[in-house]
């Protein structure tokens, strides 16, 4: 019979790690003082000493602390009875205060607390009133005794309250290993992706750092040949009745006063929207759709993740992040994965996985940054829309690790999986918008309940490849890159496609669930926009009184043209086939037909305005054709028209049109 390794039971973490900074200049012993150290003294300063100062400390980016056992910094100026203060950077009413007991004229020796926990921490020394930073550290308590494995670069244990965690994901993202019984996972890791990151079970979170960011993942500290201890400590919770908020498109880059924009719409509404669900009993968090910052302006207006950041920090909530095309750096050419370096520093890996609750989740970077220089020289930030195929074998070895194909999968990718589906009569049809599309659909073969959501677009559709598998590109809280809400425009969020600026509510509750787009600023009912066809005519008089009709009449298309057939143009931006729109007339139901046509609120909204400033409308900020609208004819250019809309999960919403309707830049 082969022997195998044993690994000892295993009940509490015992060892810490630092990760961080600063300034004075400490070194760490370990815990078997050197025999030709000077024995320790463990008298207290006599007179003359009262003035706490410290010097030649130097605090390192990493620590590992026994626990229960002696240690010691390397330093000067320490007395016994000085107080070391450990407080943790995640949660500032978490600390530890430890007591030097013993100094040499080079070091001082205290205990590490038997319940000391790993975290970040900074780290004070006190006398009396006084008190030196010493800097800032992330420290780590493994658990003890486990064995280094041939082969294996990486070991470390999941653990919750003092107990290993079984069957827990843990990968470097090419390999995928899982939890024994007691918590311990191996990795045979090259290390050449920069993290560990553990797939958080249902039921549990981690801790955040700055209010948002959910440290899920650690980076590698040795190279390739060096064995490292990694371990995650995971909380507890209650998640099965959860609210996922998918957080399209934002493109902050201080220009069009977007961050006033973001501030007094986006987080807002986005407050109350959290505020009611916690209220209701989710728990609520956040998934962004990539696009967070403009890769255009992070030089010119020095904007980008930390600044965007901070911005965000006020949502308070767990945020889970998707790399967009406009989040690669723009000053790195013909390199992915040097371009995604930035992501990375401040947001994390580019692809992962979570569970929350019984909801699996996939977070996949599919953008290939190419960025060649043009003829002038200048970067064109071109890309491909792809998943790689290391990161698609990774992709496919998380899912393995899922035993039961009915568990949800959530995926959030920035490019869309299919372009905006087109009308054959009235049936809808999409093409396939990656490079490997088809490669990706096949991957998740076998589960039955596939959600994916995308941005990039920034307008709404919903796509259903197969029956397991559906699509929903998700708007954008930018709407058309904050042009329509800037100062001296319209002074509303609307998107190409003329669903408003706004993000989307996913509800679960075990393994039920529902779906619903968020404009901001309205309620959630607010599901779509009815306009009067005999009253939607576009003209630069009306509406961009300093160009001219030539200029506009090409982006106003039919528009352009007065209509008085009684026509009624329904824009119902969160459709899928198996949603229903009706319409009546006196109680009467009409003939409603789908169309796809352009919005005419986003014409005047932007290409009029910006024609109107002097200006060429942006290619591709202008108006695009949909499919999620709807028409029908009346019998006169008077009659009240009610408007009802059914949801597939059957809520109903409604609108009773009075007409004549205008269209104006403030209509609903």
């Amino acid at each position: 019979m082969n022997k195998k390794n044993v690994i000892p039971e295993i009940s509490r973490r015992e060892f810490i790690v630092a990760s961080t900074v600063a300034g004075l200049s400490l070194t760490v012993f370990g815990c078997k003082k050197s025999e030709s150290a000077p024995a320790p003294s463990t008298t207290t300063p006599g007179e003359g000493s009262s003035t706490l100062t410290i010097s030649n400390v130097n605090i390192p980016s990493k620590l590992t602390f026994p626990q229960n056992a002696d240690f010691s910094f390397q330093g000067s100026g320490f007395a016994v009875g000085d107080k070391l203060i450990f407080v943790s950077q995640t949660d500032a009413t978490k600390s530890f205060t430890v007591e030097i007991k013993a100094v040499t004229a080079n070091s001082c020796i205290f205990t590490i607390p038997a319940n000391f926990v790993a975290n970040s921490y900074r780290i004070t020394i006190t006398r009396g009133t006084q008190s030196v930073s010493l800097g800032s550290s992330t420290i780590e308590v493994p658990f003890k005794n486990i064995p280094d494995r041939i082969g294996m670069t990486v070991k470390g244990s999941v653990y919750a309250a003092g107990v290993g965690l079984a069957n827990v994901v843990v990968s470097d993202g090419l390999e995928v290993a899982v939890t024994d019984q007691n918590g311990v996972y191996y990795l045979k890791s090259t290390k050449t992706k920069n993290f560990v990151f553990v797939s958080i079970p249902g039921g549990y979170e981690v801790d955040n750092s700055n209010n948002i960011l959910p440290t899920f993942y650690k980076p590698f500290t040795a190279n390739a040949d060096t064995v490292e201890y990694l371990d995650f400590e995971l909380k507890q919770t209650s998640n099965d009745k959860h609210v996922m908020l998918a957080l399209g498109d934002m493109h902050l880059a201080n220009r069009n006063n977007d961050l006033t924009q973001f501030q007094n719409g986006f987080l807002a509404d986005a407050t109350k929207t959290i505020n009611k669900y916690k209220n209701e009993g989710y728990k609520v968090y956040g998934l962004t759709l990539g696009d967070m910052t403009w890769d255009a302006y992070w030089y010119e207006n020095n904007y980008s993740f930390n600044q965007y950041l901070n911005l965000m920090k006020p949502i308070n909530i767990p945020v889970f992040h998707t790399m967009g095309n406009h989040d690669n750096d723009p000053a790195v050419y013909n390199n992915d994965w040097q371009a995604e370096a930035s992501f990375r520093s401040s947001l994390g890996p580019t692809y992962y996985s979570f569970n929350i609750g019984k909801v699996h989740y996939v977070v996949l970077d599919n953008i290939q940054y190419i960025n060649d220089k043009n003829s002038t020289g200048e970067a064109t930030r071109n890309y491909n829309g792809v998943i790689v195929a290391e990161q698609l074998a990774w992709f496919k070895k998380d899912l393995a690790a899922i035993t039961d194909k009915t568990t949800p999968i959530v995926i959030a990718m920035h490019i869309q999986l299919n372009n905006a589906p087109t009308l054959s009569g009235q049936n809808e049809t999409a093409s396939l918008r990656l490079n490997n599309s088809t490669d990706f659909i096949n991957a998740l073969a076998g589960f039955t309940d596939v959600n994916v959501l995308t941005g990039h677009t920034h307008v709404c559709y919903a796509y259903e490849n197969n029956s397991s598998l559906m699509e929903h590109n998700s708007g954008a809280i930018c709407a058309t890159w904050w042009w329509t809400g800037r100062n001296g425009y319209a002074n509303n969020q609307i998107c190409k496609d003329g669903s408003p600026g706004g993000y989307a509510i996913w509800k679960f509750d075990d393994k039920n669930y529902q779906w619903r787009y968020k404009a901001i600023n309205y309620d959630e009912n607010y599901q779509f926009r009815a306009y009067d066809l005999n009253k939607v005519h576009i003209t630069a008089a009306k509406y961009a009184p300093n160009t001219s009709d030539t200029k506009l009449a090409p982006f106003a298309a039919g528009y352009a043209t007065p209509n008085s057939n009684n026509e009624i143009l329904v824009n119902v931006w969160g459709f899928d086939k198996r949603w229903k729109v009706e319409m009546f007339e006196n109680g009467n139901p009409l003939n409603v037909t789908r169309v796809r046509v352009l919005d005419p609120l986003h014409i005047i909204s932007y290409e009029a305005l910006r024609l109107n400033a002097g200006a060429d409308p942006t290619e591709d900020f202008v108006t695009t054709t949909s499919a999620h609208f709807f028409k029908a004819q009346a019998s006169n250019a008077t009659n009240s028209i009610t408007i009802k809309v059914t949801d597939r999960f059957g809520n109903v919403f409604t609108e009773t049109m009075i007409r004549p309707k205008e269209l104006v830049t403030s209509m609903k």
